[in-house]
């Protein structure tokens, strides 16, 4: 019998895993899910009656009035935005779409349709007047999803339903977004793995040793397709509206809040591995893994301890950092 109470259920586009200890672990768990799905109702691109829906019907139009839970996930990615020079941004909506990579018509757009798009796109259209509780965007055009930062949010969320329920260890998995409260029931650390980026997945790399971290990890072998013998993977540069090109294929943050990890995750894989470290560095209680085309594997000075790099690692050099 497992001294875990587990429970997988479907919801902003993904599977949710949670591996729940403790007396009230199944309530714990019922609670997550209900706060997970009532999330999604405020914060879902795709659902009609969502607030972020509704701010994007009203585009170029007038400020919508939104809750404070979609103001502050609002507020948060802009400030992301800025803190990364605009390599997260939560509008890159139009160039996506013109791509296709998550559907079974990806193409290559040219130059031209790229060009359009991304005048639709820029998150300092976002304007937010938190003394009256609304935003608008700027152009009709435009429209915002905060699937690259929602996940994050929830992942907090489930924390302090653990917190608020007696629980002092459980795993919550958000389609890769990974969060720990406290040890594992035996005392020990939880390890979470690190995917091989250039194998099948489920082929870890190696574990990071996690008590109350969030790890999420973005990588260009989640979704691509590839045309002429060139690879086009889902992670969109904002700058500009190609598959990003910084000689990375993974990266992985772990920090203690997962709205922040989710969006910088994404931000400091389009960065590369230089600019990317620097912002990592500046950020307190943050720590990444780089990982580049040549397989060398780089590691904030933070997070040495923690990580276990597995034997037999076939090409993959793990570098000290100068």
């Amino acid at each position: 019998m497992s001294e875990f109470y587990e429970m997988e259920s479907f919801c902003m586009g993904t599977i949710i895993s949670q591996r729940v200890c403790g007396k009230n672990a199944e309530i714990a768990a019922e609670k997550v899910e209900e706060e997970m799905k009532r999330l999604e109702s405020l914060m879902s691109f795709f659902l009609e009656s969502s607030e972020i829906t509704r701010l994007n019907k009203a585009a170029g139009k007038h400020e919508v009035e939104l809750g404070c839970e979609v103001l502050y996930v609002l507020n948060r990615a802009k400030y992301y935005s800025e803190l990364c020079g605009g390599t997260f941004d939560i509008t890159i909506g139009p160039v996506a779409k013109l791509w296709g990579i998550f559907t079974d018509h990806a193409k290559v757009p040219s130059k031209e349709e790229i060009h359009e798009a991304l005048s639709s796109t820029g998150y300092k259209d976002i304007s937010i007047n938190n003394g009256l509780g609304t935003a608008k965007l700027k152009k009709a055009s435009e429209s915002v999803d905060l699937g690259a930062i929602a996940k994050g949010y929830a992942a907090d969320r489930a924390i302090e339903i653990y917190k608020q329920q007696g629980i002092e260890s459980a795993f919550i998995n958000l389609g890769g977004n990974v969060m720990v409260l406290g040890n594992k029931p035996d005392g020990s650390p939880w390890k979470i793995g690190i995917q091989n980026p250039v194998l099948q997945r489920g082929q870890c790399l190696g574990v990071i040793q996690a008590v109350d971290k969030t790890i999420v990890t973005s990588g260009d072998y989640v979704r691509y397709f590839e045309k002429d013998n060139v690879k086009y993977h889902h992670i969109l540069d904002p700058r500009t509206g190609y598959p990003a090109n910084s000689g990375l294929i993974s990266t992985t943050i772990v920090s203690e809040k997962s709205i922040g990890a989710d969006a910088l995750s994404t931000a400091i894989f389009i960065l590369g591995l230089e600019e990317g470290m620097k912002l990592i560095n500046s950020i307190k209680d943050m720590e990444a893994i780089f990982i580049t085309k040549d397989k060398e594997i780089y590691v904030t000075e933070g997070l040495k301890e923690d990580l276990i790099l597995f034997e037999g690692n076939e090409g993959f050099t793990y570098m000290k950092l100068k």
